[in-house]
């Protein structure tokens, strides 16, 4: 058997129901990300998995032990660089209601798109490193995710992913793109 790495969004919280951007404010998961997070656990039970990692904020954390239930599998790892975007001021607002002028000007203090991705590249391709052949499951954030797996494509966009959404990772695409020079 091959190695696989999926990523996996956390299951919803009050603040995702609420609109508000959450980033690295630790909000636990409600009742409905329980169940995102269990019916994720169903649909990985089909394949027979190695490794279950999260981010290291709880909603995070809470989804994998949930999904590890299903699965019969442990969560081994929290790791610090899957953690979300900080949103700086705009953590804990909602945003969605804006107008996109008000949001850029909320984003400013926000770390910046290309150091999540770096960070997220970093994180996985140290995972896959320490756990080589074997098949993952990382449980982390919507916006880390989709900026780590464009950044692997210029000029991708995933589109933002549903709370529970599992997404499957191209494993030698990720460790070309690690391994390439930057600029």
């Amino acid at each position: 058997m091959s190695a696989t790495l999926v990523l996996v969004r956390h299951g919803e919280t009050a603040w995702n129901a609420e609109g508000r951007l959450q980033g690295q404010t630790d909000i636990p998961l409600n009742d409905v990300g329980r169940e995102q997070a269990h019916v994720a656990g169903q649909e990985l039970a089909g394949s027979s998995w190695d490794v279950l990692a999260s981010s290291t904020l709880g909603r995070a954390a809470e989804t994998a032990e949930l999904i590890g239930q299903n699965l019969g599998l442990a969560l081994t790892e929290k790791i610090d660089g899957l953690r979300e975007r900080h949103y700086g001021n705009a953590e804990g607002r909602v945003v969605y209601d804006l107008p996109r002028e008000e949001i850029d000007v909320l984003l400013r203090s926000a770390e910046p798109e290309e150091a999540v991705a770096a960070r997220g590249i970093r994180a996985l391709c140290d995972l896959l490193e320490r756990h080589e052949g074997k098949r993952i499951i990382v449980v982390a954030h919507g916006t880390l995710i989709r900026l780590t797996v464009d950044a692997l494509v210029p000029g991708r966009k995933t589109p933002i992913m549903r709370n529970g959404q599992i997404l499957e990772v191209d494993i030698p695409l990720l460790r070309r793109h690690a391994a390439a020079p930057t600029h």
